[in-house]
This record gives structure tokens, sequence and C-alpha cells, in this order.
């Protein structure tokens, strides 16, 4: 293995490129810990050194205006492999071929053949920041499932969800400033506590199917 002085990550890397006879492009970004290649399409690939005494190195794909993947290696030739794969121009599967470490959830070559809209996006990436290795606070298993129950309904899952302090949300704009709409649902250690807008009304539910199908009727009637 080939030693990254963490002094610069990016000049470690281009030249554990180069005794594997690759050539990394120049990066886009760079600090002495982190690194930004970029590929002629839009996508990105971001390697960021977590561990410096043991070297260990995180690295994102995005692409299409998604996070579509990520891993975690010490190896820097594992770490050079992907990132030449990538920013080559690459499918998912074939550069976790190329680099085993790399991870990705099923929706992603699903984006990759053909881009979801901004909501369902959002949906997605939500859904992947409550899922270990990701979450780590008890909460957070709670918060999942309630994000799960919600997106089973297609009234929610029209709406762009929204978390803050493990409170789910949602919004009818996907981009900031949000327009909040129906209830709020924050998940607890013994309940769900459904809150609805306005008022000082509170709800407190056993399962998340029971908040998010509070949620689901306070929402606003359509018009004909």
């Amino acid at each position: 293995m080939t030693d990254l002085p963490l002094s610069d990550l990016a000049a470690a890397l281009s030249r554990t490129a180069a005794e594997r006879g690759l050539q990394l492009p120049p990066p886009t970004d760079r600090t002495q810990r982190r690194a930004v290649f970029g590929d002629e399409d839009g996508g990105r690939v971001i390697v960021h050194t977590l561990d410096r005494d043991r070297g260990v190195h995180r690295v994102q794909f995005r692409r299409q205006g998604a996070s579509l993947a990520s891993g975690m290696t010490a190896e820097p030739a594992a770490v050079v492999t992907a990132v030449v794969a990538w920013v080559s121009g690459a499918s998912l599967s074939r550069t976790k071929e190329a680099a085993p470490f790399v991870h990705y959830e099923p929706w992603a070559p699903a984006h990759e053949r053909e881009p979801f809209g901004p909501v369902e996006l959002a949906w997605w990436h939500k859904l992947d920041s409550a899922r270990p290795p990701r979450a780590r606070h008890p909460l957070q298993v709670r918060q999942l499932a309630l994000l799960e129950a919600a997106h089973a309904h297609p009234e929610l899952r029209r709406l762009t969800p929204g978390t803050s302090h493990f409170v789910v949300w949602f919004s009818t704009t996907s981009t900031y400033p949000y327009e909040r709409v129906g209830c709020s649902i924050e998940p607890r250690i013994d309940a769900y506590v459904v809150r609805y807008p306005g008022t000082r009304t509170a709800i407190h539910t056993a399962t998340p199917e029971e908040a998010v199908a509070l949620a689901v009727s306070a929402l606003p009637k359509p018009t004909s």
C-alpha cells in the first residue's frame, strides 16, 4: 500500500495514480484533506480523509444532480481506481467492479438510467440519510420508520420531505424557501407526536403508520 501524506491529499493521489500508469484530472477544489475531481458532464468525485492516523478516506460520487454512491477505504490505489473510473464516465456498476468498496442503494441505477425529478430525488436522499451507517442516534431508527411509512403514501410522496432535529415535515416546493403544508411529526422513544399547523394541537400515536395517516388526513383537499 502506498502511503498518502496528509499534507496534500490531491498531490498524493496523483502520485499514486502515476505509479499505476493512470492519470487523474486536476482537482476542481482542494484542501489538505479534501480533493474534488470533475468530469465533462458535471459529475464529481469528492475524496475526504477522515482518519489522519489510519489514512481512511471517504469517497462520494455525484452525477445528474444526485449523490449516487459512496464508500470508505484505507487503500490509496482503490481510491484512485474509483476516481479514474468515475471521471472517465463509468457507470455505477462498472465503478463498483473496479473498486468494490463503492456502495450504492437500489434506486441509484434507476436514476442513472433516467434521472428522477427533484421531489423523488429528495425522498431517496432523505431516506438514505436516516439509514446506517449515517444514522447513529436512536431516534434516527424511528425517524427512518416514519419516513418509510410516509413514502408509502402517494399524497405525501408528491411533497418534498424535510427534517429538523428528527422532526419530519412536508413542503409543496422542492427548493428553499420551503412552503410547509399539513402536519409535522416528531419521533420520540415512546411515541410519534403529530402537530397541526397554526394550533397547539398535538396527538400522540404508537406507530409511524398511525402518525402518517393523521398527516395525510390533514392535507389540504385538492380544489376541483
